[in-house]
């Protein structure tokens, strides 16, 4: 099937509107009986057809004898339809995201593992997109990509209360990255501090992630298809590291201050 009709079938036209109107596309104004013509469609089925696209706001048609149906622009029409589409789905994520949290508040043992690396960054952003007020996390490694995965992630919560305490650096694929920097540079909150290698995120004192992975024998890499997440949701569980993690960063706070 040609790639633009599969598209068009996709936006919701039928085989035959899709036809017609790439078919339209290249005579720009035409009658019924030149485009049944070009595009092969049945001459009994057209005006059926050619209705269906005036309706669906693909194409105009004028008066006249015979009539004449005219093509909108391409560029007017899948970016309406491309509008129309993101707005359904937008919708349709957060009806479903309800949904989900409220089955997942159900759960009576909240407590899952997640295996492979996509996976567990997957899981990362979710629950970042997920929180309403705070993201704390504990980095001491980072797997490919996750770091600028991470940012993202961030920039698009603007309204939350972020902080990170990390390792200095990480190594990934033999080259040394700079965590701090990394999340420096993007605006983020990141404190230096002595993180083993584990990684942690809570949001909002109600669930969290903690990430673990074998390492290379001289501690530098991590060895990826070893990571293993442990997602929860138990809340006495999360608010007790949440706890934790800010009483360490106000430790860290303090004893810089003291230096200055």
């Amino acid at each position: 099937m040609d790639e633009n009709i599969s598209t068009l079938k996709g936006l919701g036209l039928t085989m035959y509107e899709a036809q017609a109107y790439l078919t339209l596309t290249s005579l720009i104004s035409s009658t019924a009986s030149e485009i049944a013509e070009k595009s092969g469609i049945p001459r009994s089925k057209i005006y059926d057809v050619l209705k269906g696209l005036v309706r669906k706001n693909f194409i105009e048609v004028e008066d006249g004898r015979p009539l004449t149906y005219t093509v909108k622009s391409p560029v007017e029409v899948l970016n309406r339809e491309k509008e129309r589409i993101d707005s359904q789905i937008d919708d349709t994520i957060t009806r479903l995201t309800n949904i989900y949290e409220n089955g997942m508040s159900q759960v009576q043992a909240p407590i899952w593992r997640i295996y492979g690396v996509e996976k567990i960054i997957s899981q990362e952003v979710e629950i970042i997109k997920r929180a309403k007020t705070s993201v704390n996390m504990r980095i001491g490694f980072l797997f490919e990509g996750e770091g600028e995965t991470l940012v993202k992630a961030f920039k698009r919560k603007r309204n939350l209360d972020v902080n990170i305490l990390a390792s200095p650096t990480c190594y990934i694929n033999n080259e040394k990255i700079d965590i701090i920097k990394m999340f420096k540079d993007a605006g983020i909150n990141i404190q230096k501090a002595d993180i083993p290698f584990v990684k942690v995120l809570i949001s909002d004192s109600k669930e969290m992630i903690h990430t673990y992975t074998k390492f290379s024998e001289d501690k530098r890499e991590v060895i990826p298809e070893t990571a293993i997440g442990i997602w929860n949701k138990y809340e006495d569980v999360a608010r007790n590291y949440d706890e934790r993690f800010m009483n360490q960063l106000e430790k860290i706070k303090r004893k810089r201050k003291n230096q200055h």
